[in-house]
């Protein structure tokens, strides 16, 4: 079937990845005195057998190239796989299977949504292993937005193709090559956050974890008060540079390594980005102060984190921005469409989308009086491809028709339609916390019923993957050989 030995033996790597991250916990269990490494020890040795096997059992004679197929097969089954074994260690810890998948789904997915209650006493092992199924998830999402998704033409992405030319050897060696800067700049920026959290005041292990949920923008925290629990302003303010940092194109930072320093200040979609959370931040600051008695800082100070972690789709928490008013409300609704920028760990619509969005509505309406203008469309100062603007209202549609789809089996479960529809938007944008008393920023998703907890494990992964990577898994033709 179409050289399925190569995507599974790609697979089996990806296992063995994951057995051996789970020797962290184990470590940090066993230093801290826990019982729980036990648990993590022996999924590492399953995940790592399998990962073994796997590989030995799908090696080849000679090195196979892999073709649009299977990528699209390793994409969609390799986040499931993860989350399987992902799941594992929590079930030994007396979690039931679903909301041990909904927790891993949310990780890997880098959602931050949670079932999981009373943080603060949880062993060091799990908290750290939430913390490091966001940080692969992060990663895992960056190299898919910046490998492959631009080379499947999904939702615009062929906009930001890396140029390449040569021989197939030469582009294999530069994809390497970007692939390892791409993961040593993460690296770096995860460390760096983590220094200066450390450094504001958190603790070793704080500073580490939420420096991995950050830069990943993924949101899990070590206790249930999310950010909150931190009141030190500094640290809210070295979050949101941090969540700004995660939510910008990789491939431009690559790209300041490689000399051209000004790539990211000279880019459209981060100028548009920044100015966006610079406007909503201060416009919202003001409305808070007008209804509240709050002083300027420190209303700044609070739109600016809670407003940027939700349109990074981060999903800390600094105070119960529902009760801010229906006004508050309704804007942090629209925020987590929004998304930050394409080839970053962020999830949503993303900024680029919109612009070209506002780029093809502008022409359009230019051709309704003036039909035979001809009218190029640019951006970024290139003249945009023919294909970029379908492929983006594609996506646009597809995705406001699952979050209707979600919103509909949600309510037909139980749930009252402001828990239904947040919940449908948060799990398919990957913001993290709803809307409404049960999962906003102040609750969480345990009280949720079983079937509703697996709706949403479907609809976090399908907007991680930006839904029409699942859905052409559905296509009959995609099986054919």
């Amino acid at each position: 079937m179409f050289g399925i030995h190569a995507s599974f033996h790609v697979l089996g790597w990806v296992v063995l990845l994951v057995g051996s991250m789970l020797l962290i916990p184990t470590a940090a269990d066993l230093a801290y005195g826990s019982n729980d490494w036990i648990g993590f020890a022996r999924t590492a040795v399953i995940a790592g057998f399998m990962g073994v096997l796997i590989i030995l059992s799908t090696l080849a004679s000679r090195p196979q190239k892999l073709n649009f197929r299977q990528a699209f097969l390793i994409i969609a089954i390799g986040w499931v796989l993860v989350a399987l074994i992902g799941a594992i260690p929590f079930l030994a810890v007396g979690i039931s299977f679903s909301d041990a998948m909904f927790e891993t789904m949310s990780g890997i997915t880098t959602t931050g949504s949670t079932v999981l209650t009373n943080l603060d006493t949880l062993s060091p092992g799990i908290l750290l292993w939430r913390a490091i199924l966001q940080w692969i998830g992060g990663i895992g999402v960056i190299a898919i937005a910046v490998l492959i998704l631009p080379f499947l033409r999904i939702g615009g992405m062929q906009l930001f193709k890396i140029e390449s030319s040569g021989t197939d050897a030469d582009n294999m060696g530069s994809t390497m090559r970007t692939a390892l800067l791409l993961g040593g700049i993460y690296t770096v920026l995860t460390m760096a956050c983590a220094l200066v959290y450390f450094l504001l005041g958190m603790s070793g292990f704080d500073a580490l974890t939420h420096a991995m949920s950050t830069l990943s923008t993924g949101g899990f925290s070590t206790h249930d008060a999310s950010f909150s629990f931190f009141k030190e302003p500094s640290l809210h303010w070295a979050a949101i540079f941090f969540m700004i940092c995660g939510a910008l194109p990789f491939i431009l930072y690559v790209k300041m390594t490689m000399g051209n320093l000004r790539a990211l200040f000279v880019d459209q979609q981060v100028r548009a980005f920044v100015l966006f959370l610079a406007f909503s931040s201060i416009a919202l600051a003001f409305w808070l102060m007008a209804h509240q008695d709050i002083g300027l800082f420190e209303a700044i100070t609070l739109t600016s984190f809670n407003i940027t972690s939700v349109v990074t789709t981060t999903g800390f928490a600094s105070a119960d921005y529902t009760a801010w008013g229906p006004g508050a409300v309704g804007a942090f609704l629209v925020l987590m469409f929004i998304g930050g920028c394409s080839g970053s760990t962020s999830g949503a619509v993303k900024i680029y989308r919109y612009q070209v969005l506002v780029i093809f509505v502008r022409a359009h309406l230019k051709r309704l009086f003036s039909p035979n203008r001809s009218i190029p469309l640019k951006y970024n100062g290139q003249i945009l491809p023919v294909e970029v603007p379908m492929s983006v209202l594609a996506f646009l549609s597809v995705f406001v028709a699952t979050i209707a789809f979600f919103t509909v089996l949600l309510s037909m479960m139980g749930l009252d339609i402001v828990t239904a529809y947040s919940a449908s938007v948060t799990a398919i944008t990957n913001v993290g916390p709803g809307m409404g008393t049960i999962i906003g920023p102040a609750g969480n998703f345990q009280a949720l019923p079983e079937p509703a907890i697996w709706a949403l494990i479907v609809a976090m992964l399908a907007g991680r993957l930006e839904i029409l990577t699942l859905l052409v898994m559905f296509d009959r033709d995609f099986w054919r050989l």
